[in-house]
């Protein structure tokens, strides 16, 4: 990497590689050293690197036409709305550029839904240790205090709850200004967190119960990266409000706002828009993301490919103290260990294959949903190799 000072604004506290190219899962960095991308660009590349299918999808469609303008009707745009609805059992969609856009559709959606029963002051229940955006609506969705440094004051009107706790909901559920509950199906960066069997189910009834919007933010766990093609929906759950983001787009940057019954028709002209969101360009790769998920099975292999790495994992793991618990769904897997192990990004980088940390002791993976089984045994042992390495690293040495 070059050693002239960047132009940058300092956001992010970046790691010393840069890659040129990818194929499939794996990336070569600028000296030409190959890596295995066990973070797929941060749940972003379900199909991996220059799929194919995408690339040829991209190159037809930038020599076509990229942008018009939502003033007109978008074809490859009405295409994808109807295959999400078709996938789903959705209603409608809104198209935006990210995850924090669908995310801030859906907050704009409880506000429509309050003026409709007349609130004036309403409120959403989220919950500790969600990350919804960083917008500011978003960032105060959030549930973590670090990410909420310096940039308070933020809006007010969220309830922060406990999650994986139905009990917690159920005590607040006779405030009168709640009209809609911001959930992630599991949480990402809270530390891939899996919820008890039934904890969506039970939210849904209590939203029926109390005419909340149920709204699940699915920007992570949506796409097939956990076995299904969104989280909610593999638990026979229907709520009223999907966002989506992320692998939609396999790299291209698309954000989808997906609403069901009364929430698919909150939203009129005036209410909403978005200058680049859902253009001929990003709507016609999407579409072929979903397609190529289809036609190869992406959800199944994706839920036995988590299953085959979790076992891996456990097997090359299980004798380790340091490490508390791996966990996980489909391709979205998390290794608590005993204690703080942000170095073990750099452990992983030296033994060429790529994920990250999360809520400080998690290390977190989130691989293409398309590998091979040889594909995943070899990310097994790296990561596994990286983690024993980070132990013994950081081990105290003792002296007889």
């Amino acid at each position: 990497m070059s050693s002239s000072p960047s132009s940058l604004i300092n956001a992010y506290a970046r790691l010393p590689v840069s890659f040129d190219r990818g194929e499939g899962p794996r990336l070569w960095d600028q000296q030409g050293n190959e890596y295995l991308d066990a973070l797929g660009g941060i749940a972003v590349c379900a199909l991996g690197h220059c799929h194919p299918a995408v690339t040829k999808a991209i190159n037809e469609q930038a020599q076509t036409l990229l942008h018009t303008s939502n003033l007109f009707s978008i074809t490859h745009q009405e295409n994808l709305a109807t295959k999400l609805c078709n996938l789903t059992g959705m209603d409608a969609v809104f198209f935006g550029n990210s995850g924090a856009e669908a995310n801030e559709a859906a907050i704009k959606l409880s506000r429509l839904h309050a003026r409709r029963k007349k609130i004036e002051k309403p409120v959403v229940i989220t919950f500790n240790g969600s990350f919804h955006g960083r917008t500011m609506a978003t960032l105060s969705a959030t549930g973590n205090a670090k990410v909420h440094n310096g940039c308070e004051p933020l809006l007010s009107e969220f309830l922060h709850l406990p999650y994986n706790d139905v009990q917690a909901i159920e005590q607040v559920a006779n405030n009168q200004n709640i009209v809609a509950v911001l959930v992630e199906p599991i949480l990402g960066e809270g530390g891939i967190v899996v919820p008890d069997a039934g904890y969506l189910s039970a939210i849904r009834k209590l939203c029926d119960q109390h005419d909340w919007l149920m709204m699940c933010d699915e920007i992570q766990t949506g796409v097939s990266r956990t076995g299904s093609w969104y989280a909610s929906i593999g638990q026979g759950v229907v709520p009223d409000v999907i966002t989506s983001a992320k692998a939609l787009g396999n790299g291209i940057p698309i954000g989808a706002c997906l609403t069901h019954g009364q929430a698919a028709t909150l939203i009129q002209p005036g209410h909403h828009g978005s200058t680049f969101g859902g253009n001929p360009f990003s709507t016609r790769v999407a579409l072929s993301v979903l397609e190529t998920m289809e036609s190869e099975n992406t959800p199944a292999n994706a839920h036995a490919s988590g299953e085959r790495l979790k076992s891996l994992l456990n097997d090359a793991l299980h004798n380790r103290g340091e490490v508390k618990e791996i966990r996980g769904q489909g391709m979205m897997i998390g290794i608590e260990l005993d204690t703080d192990c942000t170095g073990l990004v750099n452990t992983g980088l030296e033994n060429r294959v790529i994920f990250n940390v999360t809520a400080g002791n998690v290390l977190r993976l989130l691989p293409p949903c398309n590998l091979t089984e040889r594909q995943v045994d070899d990310i097994a042992r790296r990561v596994a190799d990286s983690v024993i390495d980070h132990c013994e690293a950081s081990s105290p040495v003792t002296t007889s």
